[in-house]
């Protein structure tokens, strides 16, 4: 069931479920894609997360009392919605050497083999749960429990592009160097973000992921 409740002047808060799990995803991502369809002047834009979506709204043009109850109306239409099957993308990573830095704590906390945590991290096919933090970062679920992992103590200054890590359950693509705590693994040279090409984030909420050893 969905729930409305104001965020701010000029912004609604819909939580989808108390989970982060695959239907939750699924009924966001069929939400967003209604959003797209119906395309309302009055809002501004629209941020989808793991169990929610914040939209942002023209207070000259609607109220969120108005904009709520439009939305609760169009219920029906979303059910109804005919939505395309996720995209599934094949990611290809090179898990040796310098690529996977972090990799010997990885099999030091799990007690796996690296081949074991090669094997099992390319053995499921992830759903995009978000995609935030920087243009393009795909926050992926849900990893085998054999490899969860905590996050850095003290994060990196620089996280190469490319990197693929590991976070709690969830894994992740660097897009662009930056800074970040997560156990890398891994590294892929699959561009994530292109900005002279809509809808210039390769991946998309809902979106299936598949890493292939290179």
């Amino acid at each position: 069931m969905m729930n409305y409740s104001r965020y701010g002047e000029d912004g609604i808060h819909i939580l989808f479920g108390e989970e982060i799990k695959a239907e939750v995803s699924e009924s966001i991502r069929r939400f967003t894609l209604f959003l797209k369809s119906v395309r309302l002047p009055e809002i501004i834009d629209f941020i989808p997360s793991f169990r929610s979506c914040l939209i942002h709204f023209d207070l000259r043009q609607t109220s969120s009392e108005h904009l709520i109850a439009f939305l609760k109306k169009s219920q029906a239409k979303i059910d109804r919605l005919q939505i395309p099957d996720p995209v599934t993308h094949e990611i290809p990573v090179c898990y040796e050497g310098e690529d996977g830095p972090d990799m010997g704590f990885v099999t030091s906390y799990s007690g796996l083999s690296r081949e074991e945590v090669v094997e099992l991290h390319t053995s499921k096919i992830y759903t995009v749960f978000a995609v935030g933090f920087m243009p393009g970062f795909p926050y992926l679920g849900t990893l085998d429990k054999r490899l969860y992992v905590p996050r850095m103590e003290t994060p990196r200054v620089k996280v190469p592009q490319g990197s693929v890590g590991l976070a709690q359950l969830q894994t992740g693509i660097y897009p662009f160097e930056s800074p970040g705590g997560w156990q890398i693994i891994g590294k892929t040279s699959v561009q994530l973000f292109n900005y002279r090409k809509e809808p210039y984030s390769l991946l998309q909420i809902g979106d299936r992921v598949k890493f292939s050893r290179k």
